[in-house]
């Protein structure tokens, strides 16, 4: 299960236009907001900018380090 919520978030974020001029800056992203996702946007379905919209969403609880990744 967690390797499918890993998969799916990867894909999200990828889908969210985390385009990255390398692999290791995507890399980073993942890993800066995994925890975040998994715990303030559980049942939100990637896609469509579902994922960015709730960690946006909750941005008072995002941890420093996703914000600064994912801009927020």
């Amino acid at each position: 299960m967690r390797l499918v919520l890993t998969a799916v978030f990867a894909a999200s974020l990828l889908s969210l236009g985390f385009s990255a001029p390398s692999q290791a800056q995507t890399a980073e992203q993942r890993a800066a907001c995994k925890d975040d996702f998994q715990k303030l946007c559980k049942g939100v379905m990637p896609g469509g900018g579902r994922v960015m919209k709730c960690l946006s969403e909750h941005k008072d609880k995002v941890s420093e380090a996703c914000r600064k990744a994912a801009n927020i």
